[in-house]
């Protein structure tokens, strides 16, 4: 009998995790490893309630740390639990430090490894996340591409030979809980805002975040707009606004991070959407909410180029009008797929047979 082991470390992960444990047929097994990199309830343990995840069988608690000491750790700690358990194949997700370090540990070992959401690239590497998935593209075995363009990149790298064009999972996410989360009325109501009146924001990238002078102008920018902001705060960024008095417009209201079906409401039910997200951009996209992305450059290039995402700079002068102006078209592409995760759990099912 097959044994797999997910290696998932946060809030992304475990969203695009929850369909696969779902669907894999019963012969295959499967065990889950969470690193910790997420570990207030919030960001880690209400998406496993909310999504019926199986409660992971190894939690190492790495928490928060620089990126080489983090990451470091994980790959330690992560290459004990291989040593000790006889696993199969290694599934990773994403571009966090949980997943180049997952990856990392399991090809010294030997170990077959799938990278899900491969092939991403925004081509500025003074991101950590851009380093994790070039490195982790590179070393892992099978590579699931959610996009054409994903796989053009990959192709680009030489790395045609081992990709595989899945789409994207996160539609299954959405599709499997969206109609409980849209049940979700009490939070509206709890918020004081009306359906799509409100913007929903979301800052944790370093470069928007951790330079306090430039996240209270985007704070200072942003209360400028007529509509109601809803600001669930990564803690981390909850402290740089405390600790530097950044204390925002009273009509930029910031919440403690949601859990994913009341943020999936609150997704859909928004008037537009500000991010420097990449999950996010691509969930507005999914469920038809206009983004607007406050970074140079994105990973979901084709979000831009249908129209249904903008770059924004802070420093334009124009960043209020066009946040205000922004309409997306008429026109909405299916890019990301369906029944991803069907097709994924095939290609998982036909490697666990052949593993070579």
């Amino acid at each position: 009998m097959s044994e797999i082991l997910f290696i998932v470390g946060a809030r992304p992960q475990f969203i695009k995790l929850a369909p696969l444990t779902k669907r894999l047929p019963d012969y295959l097994n499967f065990k889950i490893l969470h690193t910790g990199q997420h570990y207030d309830y919030n960001m880690s343990d209400q998406f496993f309630d909310d999504l019926k995840i199986p409660t992971p069988d190894f939690n190492l608690g790495i928490g928060s740390s620089t990126h080489g000491r983090q990451t470091g750790e994980m790959l330690t700690a992560i290459e004990e639990v291989l040593l000790k358990e006889s696993i199969n194949l290694v599934i990773v997700f994403g571009d966090t430090n949980s997943t180049i370090a997952g990856a990392l540990a399991a090809v010294k070992l030997s170990i077959p490894t799938i990278h899900i959401e491969a092939g991403l690239r925004s081509f500025n590497r003074t991101m950590p996340e851009e380093i994790n998935r070039v490195l982790t593209d590179h070393t892992s075995d099978y590579l699931f591409a959610p996009t054409q363009i994903a796989m053009n990149n990959l192709k680009a790298e030489g790395l045609e030979n081992k990709s595989i064009f899945t789409g994207d999972i996160m539609v299954d996410s959405l599709k499997d809980n969206l109609n409980q989360a849209t049940r979700k009325k009490q939070l509206l109501e709890n918020l004081q805002i009306n359906d799509e009146d409100f913007f929903l924001l979301t800052l944790h990238r370093p470069y928007n975040v951790d330079d306090p002078e430039k996240l209270s102008s985007i704070l200072d920018k942003l209360s400028r707009l007529e509509n109601p902001i809803i600001f669930p705060a990564h803690p981390r960024t909850q402290q740089i606004i405390q600790k530097n008095d950044l204390i925002p417009d009273s009509h930029i209201r910031i919440t403690n991070p949601l859990g994913y079906l009341d943020f999936i409401s609150l997704e859909a039910a928004a008037n537009k959407i500000i991010t420097d997200s990449g999950g996010i951009q691509k969930e507005a996209y999914i469920l038809k909410t206009p983004c607007l992305t406050i970074r140079p450059e994105t990973e979901w290039i084709e979000t831009v180029d249908c129209g249904w995402n903008k770059l924004l700079d802070v420093d334009d002068p124009d960043f209020i009008e066009t946040i205000k102006l922004f309409a997306p078209p008429i026109n909405h592409e299916n890019i990301f797929g369906n029944k991803v995760a069907d097709h994924m759990v095939d290609i998982i099912n036909r490697i666990c047979k052949n593993p070579d």
